[in-house]
């Protein structure tokens, strides 16, 4: 009779236990997750404002303290941060100079270079912290010749120069971003035989049509002085350490050999904005372009050269080894914690980051803060969860490059999958490229969440009316020779809310 009720007692006990303290099932913290209960637009706002607050470069010492803010935030979270820092070859720009000289016959013209600073701005009294506008990793030198209009600079579009009897040789290129890489805009006017090339940005593409049009911060097309920066290195990582991670005292290629591994340009280039663009065209004489290289419908019409306006670009821009800092954030697994899920997003941007990168860092910062709050409700992940905020991206995927360098055996062996996060706000609708493997996971998390533009739909729903092609866009990532591959996906969208929604569905 004792052993009876003894067992019976103990089974009303354990019942009880399970009942009131037993961890809730999986599915409860998923939808805590995608709870409104924990949103805070003014935590992820001010993770923006504080962010963007400076120009932050890489190698910049406000690029440092905003590496520092991630760190603290991180931290708060009772998240195990730490930095981990490369040293790695940076370019700055020295001096520039671009002048034209119409025709023989009319004065040169000297461009000053500078973005202007629209009425109200906020941040003007910081916008002397900018880098002038530059090519990172471009040629130093200085060239003179007349000027080819060469469209996109595709191999294509030479194709069209060649049949069309125009020579390149000897001539600086002017082409219009769009369509290819900048760095193989320049790639291709070296391998035409130009010396130089100038990138501007065509009112067609960027500046919205018509007389009508109105630019930032009116509206979204870039305004006339506005120029497009951005590197036109064709690797990823240090270029001087290629292959191996470049930390302190470690083995560097000279700057020849850099030069003569094809993914630096041999010749001088430069970004200018659309209004010193179409300056340059209006002194370009000769046949007249194809219908498809034609400008906006209030453009001039656009001839081919060469010539005879004549360009003297000159630039000087200088090498250095600068510290980057990555910061990592790890939460343990408890089943798998060898095995990484990574999210990562950088840090670095041209100049103030509100859309690249920063607004994917503070989504970044404000998943952190909602994990933290699973974590005090009793959550604990499946697989180990590493945060990861990129150092000098803008320059070739340095900081992330370096880090699968050092840990390359590491994460061929324990990586599961890698979300990368930049432009979480960038206008409307959702876009996101990914490996096949995730194509069916990122549409069943879009089918969970509510299109927070328009309640009665989800995210899918708006994603399907709005593309015409297939969803995913395929991507392929090379994690090492052997030709392993880790599933990633990366997705851009306009709303914070449903960036860290679909995180927990992954």
């Amino acid at each position: 009779m004792l052993k009876t009720t003894g067992a019976t007692f103990l089974a009303i006990a354990t019942s009880f236990f399970i009942l009131h303290f037993s961890p809730p099932p999986k599915s409860y913290y998923h939808s805590l997750f995608i709870s409104s209960s924990l949103s805070d637009n003014a935590s992820i706002s001010h993770h923006l404002r504080t962010l963007t607050r400076r120009p932050h470069v890489a190698g910049s010492q406000a690029n440092a303290e905003a590496a520092s803010y991630v760190l603290s935030t991180l931290s708060a979270c009772n998240i195990m941060a730490h930095i981990v820092s490369y040293d790695v070859l940076l370019t700055y720009p020295d001096s520039r100079s671009l002048t034209l000289t119409p025709s023989p016959s009319e004065p040169p013209i000297t461009f000053d270079l500078k973005q202007e600073i629209y009425e109200g701005d906020p941040y003007a009294d910081v916008a002397d912290e900018v880098l002038p506008t530059n090519h990172a990793y471009a040629k130093s030198g200085s060239v003179v010749g007349p000027v080819v209009y060469v469209n996109y600079g595709r191999v294509e579009d030479y194709g069209t120069l060649k049949e069309m009897g125009v020579n390149v040789t000897g001539i600086v290129a002017l082409a219009r971003y769009g369509e290819i890489f900048r760095g193989d805009i320049v790639m291709n006017a070296f391998e035409a035989g130009a010396i130089g090339a100038l990138v501007y940005t065509d009112r067609k593409d960027y500046g919205g049509e018509g007389g009508d049009a109105k630019w930032f911060p009116d509206d979204k097309w870039m305004p006339p002085s506005g120029v497009q920066v951005g590197t036109v290195y064709n690797g990823s990582g240090d270029p001087t350490t290629p292959g191996w991670a470049s930390s302190e005292g470690c083995e560097r290629v000279s700057v020849e050999e850099v030069e003569s591994s094809g993914d630096v340009p041999l010749i001088p280039s430069m970004p200018i904005s659309g209004a010193d663009g179409e300056t340059i065209l209006r002194s370009i004489g000769g046949q007249i372009a194809k219908d498809n290289w034609q400008g906006s419908k209030d453009a001039p019409t656009y001839r081919v050269g060469p010539g005879p306006g004549v360009v003297n670009l000159e630039y000087n821009g200088k090498q250095v080894i600068a510290t980057i800092q990555n910061v990592m954030g790890v939460i343990e697994g408890v089943e798998e914690p060898d095995r990484f899920v990574i999210l990562g997003n950088h840090r670095d941007a041209w100049t103030f980051g509100a859309v690249d990168p920063n607004s994917g860092t503070a989504a970044l910062l404000e998943v952190a803060q909602r994990l933290q709050k699973l974590q005090r409700s009793g959550w604990k992940p499946r697989r180990t969860i590493i945060l990861c905020n990129w150092d000098a991206e803008e320059y070739g995927l340095t900081g992330s490059t370096e880090w699968v360098e050092e840990n390359r055996e590491l994460l061929a062996s324990r990586a599961v999958a890698y979300l990368n996060v930049d432009c979480a706000v960038s206008g409307a609708g959702f876009h996101a490229s990914g490996t096949p493997q995730l194509d069916d996971l990122l549409k069943l998390a879009t089918q969970q969440v509510q299109d927070p533009d328009n309640s009665s739909q989800t995210i899918y729903e708006q994603w399907i009316q709005s593309t015409e092609s297939s969803l995913v866009s395929i991507m392929k990532v090379k994690l090492n020779d052997s030709e392993e591959l880790v599933w990633l996906v990366h997705v851009d969208y306009i709303s914070t809310s449903k960036l860290m929604n679909l995180l927990s569905c992954t």
